[in-house]
């Protein structure tokens, strides 16, 4: 009954604000203040508005999945399981169907549910994954558009498939940083993904890619320039040294990880290998010699897509750097990777620094396993595809 009562009093409220409620009154002057503050540095901000997604009761989920069909299982992760679904009349739309099924306390169960809704039901944009609404009856389920093309990581490691084409992964780059950076700029509050992978973007019928997976996302004020979280959580290989180090989040936490996910997609390669080596350290040799050929796939003409190469190699270098200070934004970041002029002395370093940033290695870390920290409700979301 306990559980009955904490619903009725958290989440029933919560979900009371849907289509019919003022959930987009007018703003009180100290949020115009900000709103008016963010629009001036992003195109993608806009005055509050409803919700679009809606809650959906347990037989539309049920029956859209037939029955939680084993058949349309497409992922299960430590807390949650992804079923593929079909809605509509005509059965026309197609939806990822996420179980949640924490071991632990119910109220637990109930917190990671609410953080995650509590982000996904406010971003709308074309490079993050569609949230179409949520369901609590009997359990706790997120309801999404389904990726038909699975993950990033599925279609560039898939040794079945033919390799990847340079045109595609360049598009997949640019799209997935417009989507970042509208998390970080564009909401009316920033978010801070903290999981930003190759597993976790996701790929439509046109290889249009969607940012999922918001189990580790967090708010961060306005005001404030960082917080510090605990436990450390997230996937080797990806993480920040100051994240790492010392719990540190802030916009270049997903920086750091959006520069790996840039080296994999140039590479070829993991993030980290069935040696337990990361991606960073094999490739900083060749990024400080300038060594580009080297460090591409093999798969790809480099003579062929020379220009855009060199520059997802240079804004990758500029990602990954240790230090968080001399990391761009992700606003920087797009704009390089849309064309804006490479001007190097722009981005040089001191020669302290420098050195500094050359001792940042991920193989003096113990890495007995590829995620830190306890795995979230939504962690391998990237079942949201196929």
């Amino acid at each position: 009954m306990k559980y009955i009562h904490l619903r009725s009093r958290s989440l029933k409220r919560l979900l009371s604000i849907g289509p019919k409620n003022k959930f987009a009154e007018e703003p009180s002057k100290a949020d115009q203040i900000n709103i008016k503050s963010s629009e001036e540095t992003s195109l993608y901000t806009e005055r509050p508005q409803k919700p679009t997604w809606r809650c959906y009761s347990y037989e539309e989920i049920h029956q859209a999945t037939n029955g939680f069909h084993r058949d349309n299982l497409v992922g299960r992760g430590g807390y949650s399981e992804v079923y593929r679904g079909v809605i509509g009349e005509n059965k026309e739309q197609t939806i990822a169907v996420k179980r949640l099924t924490r071991t632990l306390t119910e109220e637990q169960k109930e917190k990671d549910f609410l953080m995650e809704l509590g982000t996904v039901g406010h971003v709308s944009h074309p490079n993050v994954c569609a949230f179409l609404g949520c369901c609590i009856d009997r359990e706790l389920y997120l309801v999404f558009e389904f990726s038909s093309r699975g993950s990033v990581s599925s279609n560039l490691h898939d040794e079945k498939s033919p390799p990847m084409e340079w045109k595609v992964r360049y598009n997949i780059a640019i799209g997935t940083a417009r989507g970042l950076e509208y998390l970080h700029k564009g909401c009316q509050r920033r978010i801070i993904h903290r999981d930003i992978k190759s597993s976790n973007v996701l790929l439509t019928a046109n290889y249009e890619p969607k940012i999922s997976d918001f189990g580790l996302a967090k708010w961060l004020p306005t005001e404030w320039s960082h917080r510090a979280v605990a436990p450390i959580e997230g996937t080797f290989g990806c993480l920040a040294p100051e994240y790492f180090t010392h719990g540190v989040v802030d916009e270049k936490t997903d920086v750091f990880a959006f520069g790996v996910f840039l080296l994999e997609i140039i590479t070829g390669r993991k993030p980290v290998d069935g040696t337990h080596k990361s991606l960073l350290s094999w490739a900083k040799h060749f990024l400080k010699d300038g060594n580009i050929e080297e460090l591409i796939d093999p798969r790809i003409n480099y003579n062929e897509d020379q220009e855009e190469i060199q520059r997802l190699v240079f804004v990758a270098s500029l990602c990954i750097r240790a230090s968080a200070a001399w990391r761009p934004s992700m606003t920087e970041v797009l704009e390089l990777l849309e064309g804006l002029e490479i001007q190097q002395d722009r981005w040089k370093m001191p020669e302290e620094e420098a050195e500094e940033d050359e001792f940042w290695d991920f193989d003096d870390l113990d890495d007995d396993d590829d995620d830190y920290g306890p795995e979230t409700p939504s962690s391998h979301s990237s079942a949201l595809s196929a």
